[in-house]
């Protein structure tokens, strides 16, 4: 599986399964475009990337902003073409039930998982169908498969992002462009260890997560890119419009 001659651009890749798929992609061979609200931690992905002899380049940038993901997008296709958009930002939010879920939380949480989303889709359309080709990955999660108690928000708005994929998939397949949404399961990142955190006993809730799951460990962020770089690939070229889960089993239990 190589993306030799690729140009992939991916949002939140600062750190957790962004930072991991950038490094991936590179290392498959595909010229990285590191974005994050973290201007210095894109930087410092893009940065890691060209020390390993990658090819990769950096820009600031807050999903929520529509009209500057434009910019990204049309300065990256004009100066390399644009190949994939992994939509990768996202973020939860302390547990908390659906009365008890503060009006500005929910916000927050739907402008970036969702409008970040789309925000993503609507600069990269354009581009890839001109084009005639071009991925999208959107990463979604198993809990927008079944739903989390307490974790209402979350779970809404990744539910919305696996059902717009299959919108986009359809919609841009006979211009050439596919869609697909990754799945994660719980996996070891920053966001998961906030999640913990917000237990009583943090340590505990997470033993307690790692018995729910069949191979009993959580996921890493590597093997989720792997999932990712494999949907950038022409080896998926005839997978559009699916929801790939990487979860360890959970949803199977």
């Amino acid at each position: 599986m190589r993306l030799d001659d690729k140009t992939v651009l991916i949002t939140g890749s600062g750190t957790g399964i962004g930072e991991a798929t950038a490094l991936r992609c590179a290392d498959a061979g595909a010229a990285v475009v590191s974005t994050d609200v973290d201007a210095e931690a894109a930087e410092e992905t893009a940065a890691s990337i060209r020390e390993d002899g990658g090819e990769a380049t950096s820009y600031e940038l807050d999903v929520t902003d529509g009209d500057r993901f434009h910019e990204v997008v049309e300065d990256v296709a004009a100066e390399r073409g644009l190949d994939a958009l992994v939509n990768n930002a996202g973020i939860g939010h302390p547990p908390s039930s659906v009365e008890d879920t503060d009006a500005s939380v929910r916000d927050y949480v739907i402008d970036v998982n969702i409008n970040g989303t789309w925000n993503g889709c609507h600069a990269a359309l354009p581009v890839m169908k001109e084009r005639g080709s071009g991925s999208i990955i959107n990463m979604a999660s198993v809990g927008g498969m079944l739903g989390f108690p307490y974790q209402s928000v979350y779970a809404l708005t990744k539910a919305a992002v696996i059902n717009f994929t299959r919108a986009v998939a359809a919609e841009a397949g006979p211009a050439g462009v596919r869609a697909n949404a990754v799945c994660p399961g719980f996996v070891d990142t920053q966001l998961t260890e906030a999640f913990f955190a917000g237990r009583e006993d943090p340590e505990a809730a997470r033993e307690e997560m790692i018995e729910e799951y069949p191979l009993r460990r959580l996921g890493e962020p590597e093997e989720i890119a792997d999932c990712v770089a494999f949907l950038a690939s022409d080896a998926a070229s005839f997978v559009t419009g699916h929801a790939l889960t990487a979860d360890g089993g959970y949803s199977s239990t």
